[in-house]
């Protein structure tokens, strides 16, 4: 609320603070729409600035032939967008109500908000194994990683025995990605036959590089600056046993950061949010569009993240400028009997 205890009013309210929601401030700062990045709090698995803030080389974003460290690339990316006079608050959206016009937005402290038009670039959560080790050093770099298209050509991942957790497509996936530069790959499943398409099963168990453990769990990944290895335990037997590795990759899923969006824009099955028409960010609700991984379950990489976050904005833009406001307001009283 404003001194006076109206709601703070803004062009455009922009959710999130990745990639996709920093490319989405900058071309609306540009654009003169003047936003508000709601950017989030501090969770234990999220932190501003996405999933990259714990990544400590990312090899694949155009323009750094040398590499550049995640945390570095999101604050540069945060920087250009202050440059153009984006205004920031570090709290998460807990409620939007799409039945008023302006959108009215409810924080975690209580602060209310409304917007013309919102962007949704909340992301997406890795999931976890929830080891206490498995954590530490997937954010400290110490070989520990949820992508592997990522990461998996860093130089101290090459030539080394790599292990990936999981029976699915995504699974299946990376552990062949990762067969082009590792000396083995060691996929670890809790099953006894994979979950994975018939045509990735076969793929993998035809590679002469994967091997499999399967009925079998990790129950602690072992080293201190760097990953040494797995416990790992059979469901059946209870038998434990080590796995000397050297590097982790984690295919066990991605959760998208929809939670607060449940009733308000339509949703896929799989919890991200739909956009109705192809190769457009527009949801399901005129005013408001989506970007980068809550809403990209396929690719799911940093330069696609950005390249929505902009396309999202000129949508934004130009749904403004051709009164997309205004005739929300006309939509909402004429739906509300005024």
């Amino acid at each position: 609320m404003t001194e006076n205890g109206t709601p703070q009013h803004e062009k455009i309210v922009i959710i999130g603070s990745g990639p996709a929601g920093w490319t989405a401030a900058i071309y609306a700062a540009r654009a003169e729409m003047n936003p508000f990045v709601i950017e989030g709090n501090i969770s234990r698995t999220m932190i501003p600035g996405g999933q990259l803030m714990f990544t400590t080389e990312v090899e694949n974003y155009p323009g750094f032939k040398e590499g550049v460290d995640g945390q570095a690339l999101m604050m540069e990316m945060k920087a250009q967008a202050l440059r153009f006079e984006t205004r920031v608050l570090t709290e998460d959206v807990v409620e939007i109500d799409k039945n008023v016009h302006p959108f009215r937005l409810t924080t975690t402290t209580g602060k209310v908000v409304t917007a013309d038009a919102v962007i949704l670039a909340t992301g997406a959560n890795a999931n976890w194994l929830g080891l206490p080790n498995e954590e530490r050093l997937a954010q400290s770099g110490g070989g520990v990683s949820a992508c592997a298209v990522c990461d998996g050509a860093l130089p101290h991942f090459r030539d080394q025995v790599l292990a990936v957790i999981g029976g699915g497509d995504t699974a299946m996936e990376d552990a062949l990605y990762l067969t082009k530069f590792a000396r083995e790959v060691v996929v670890v499943h809790r099953r006894d036959e994979l979950r994975a398409s018939k045509i990735m099963a076969e793929r993998a168990l035809e590679n002469e590089k994967i091997t499999f453990a399967w009925n079998t769990v990790v129950t602690e990944v072992l080293g201190d600056d760097v990953i040494t290895g797995l416990r790992l335990k059979d469901v059946n037997t209870a038998e434990e046993r080590e796995l000397p590795v050297g590097g982790l990759f984690v295919a066990i899923g991605h959760s998208p950061n929809t939670g607060f969006l449940q009733g308000v824009v339509d949703l896929k099955d799989n919890g991200y949010v739909e956009t109705p028409i192809p190769w457009r960010t527009q949801t399901s609700v005129p005013g408001i569009f989506a970007a980068g991984d809550v809403m990209d379950d396929y690719y799911r990489q940093a330069v696609t993240a950005a390249g929505t976050g902009c396309m999202a904005a000129l949508e934004a833009e130009r749904w403004l400028a051709h009164g997309g406001a205004e005739h929300a307001h006309v939509t909402e009283a004429v739906s509300s009997g005024d």
